[in-house]
Parts: C-alpha cells; sequence; structure tokens
C-alpha cells in the first residue's frame, strides 16, 4: 500500500438536505475543493477529506474469476464494471450468501451502527446489507480504510464463528469506493442503497428490509445522530 497527498483549493462543503423520507432529514457533506488522500493496493482510491463517500465491499467468492479478469482488462469506466459487478451481485448467482443468514446479518449491521451511534466514527446517511455485499454511504470522521477494515474485521471473525469456519477469510479484501461530487449524487445514491433489495426482488418495498437505513426502525434510531451533527453544521 502507498500514501500521498495533493492540496487543492480550501474546502468548501455544500450540504444535501434528504427528501422523501419520514424520519429527520439528514444531509449529505459533498466536496467541491479539499485536502485530497490517496491510497492503493489492488486498485487506486482517492479520498477527499470533508466529503461523503458511498462504499461497496462483498464476501469472497462471489464473483466469478472470468468476470474478473474481462473487467480488468476492459477499457470501460469505473462507473461503468461497478454496475456490472453489482448486477452481478444482486443475482447472487455464484459464491456464498452469507448475509442472507439473520444471525450473520445482525452483526453486521450492528456494527455499522455501532460506529455511527457509539463510536461516531462516521455519520451514515444510508446503508444496506445484502445476501453477499454490503454498501454504506458514510461521512466519515476517520480515514475510511480504518472504518472499514475495524467493520470488517469484527464481523468476519463473528460471522466465521457462526460458520464454524475457522481461518478462512469471510470478505473479500478490497472494497469500491466513490466520493460524493454534487448534491443531487449524493440523494442518487441514497435511492440506489435503500432500493437495492427492491431491485434484487428480495422485497416489494424498500423499508420492508431489515437491514437497510431505509426500515423504519433503524432510521428511528438514526434520528438522534443525524440530529446532532446537522446542529453541528
Amino acid at each position: 500500500m502507498r500514501f500521498f497527498s495533493e492540496i487543492t483549493k480550501q474546502p468548501q462543503i455544500e450540504l444535501a438536505s434528504r427528501r422523501g423520507h419520514n424520519r429527520a432529514q439528514a444531509r449529505v457533506p459533498v466536496l467541491l475543493y479539499s485536502h485530497m488522500t490517496y491510497y492503493e493496493r489492488n486498485l487506486p482510491h482517492w479520498h477527499p477529506a470533508g466529503c461523503a463517500i458511498f462504499i461497496t465491499w462483498r464476501l469472497a467468492g462471489t464473483l466469478p474469476e472470468t468476470l474478473l479478469g474481462k473487467l480488468r482488462n476492459s477499457p470501460e469506466p469505473a462507473n461503468r464494471k461497478f454496475a456490472l459487478v453489482d448486477c452481478e451481485l444482486d443475482r447472487a448467482a455464484y459464491g456464498p450468501r452469507w448475509l442472507a443468514e439473520t444471525e450473520i446479518a445482525n452483526a453486521v449491521q450492528q456494527s455499522i451502527l455501532k460506529g455511527a451511534m457509539e463510536l461516531q466514527h462516521y455519520e451514515l446517511p444510508a446503508y444496506v446489507i445484502m445476501p453477499n455485499h454490503v454498501h454504506l454511504l458514510v461521512d466519515p470522521r476517520m480515514p475510511i480504510e480504518r472504518i472499514t477494515r475495524g467493520i470488517k474485521g469484527t464481523t468476519g471473525h463473528v460471522a466465521n464463528s457462526v460458520l464454524g469456519r475457522k481461518g478462512l477469510r469471510f470478505w473479500q479484501d478490497e472494497s469500491f469506493d466513490h466520493w460524493i461530487r454534487k448534491p443531487a449524487e449524493g440523494e442518487k445514491i441514497i435511492r440506489y442503497i435503500e432500493n437495492n433489495p427492491v431491485k434484487a426482488r428480495l422485497v416489494t418495498n424498500a423499508g420492508d428490509w431489515r437491514w437497510s437505513s431505509a426500515s423504519a426502525p433503524v432510521a428511528q434510531a438514526l434520528v438522534p445522530v443525524r440530529g446532532s451533527k446537522a446542529k453541528e453544521t
């Protein structure tokens, strides 16, 4: 892994109000100019300070190597590659679906909510836990790699214990992340995340999926956190 940074103009943050939900509005920070931090392992990641970031990671072994090979050699832009991968994951036709097990999905959800409400590592405008992958939209208060490492490390250990597995990888190491550039983009990603179970034909209504920020009990639990963040800004 390598690190370097580039200084650009001073940060100017624009806040997008969240609409169309029966809960207190959350605000999604959007970067206009910022100090940008880059790190690289298998893929490049740009993490500008002071903006919301859309993160996706998956279970290990959930994509066929033939597809991964094609994507590595494809000239398609990153957003197109992500769309292809996410469609394949929604089909859940290859590899494990361990997040469909209630005990494991609950453990992942508890870890995500703990990071927002108890540890306050990030504000959490939206998230969803699918049978083989996870989507988050966060306003981080620490480096993204620390957030994902913490969630994946803790939940991977718990899940392997539930499954009776030892010394085996639960999560794929690499994550996809995309920083939010405009308020409308943040709104679009929130809808994308919370409607993912509907798109995958797991439920008819987004609010019926228990492991999502669209679920009414979860939304109510997140209201105080969002309210306190709004007061700070």
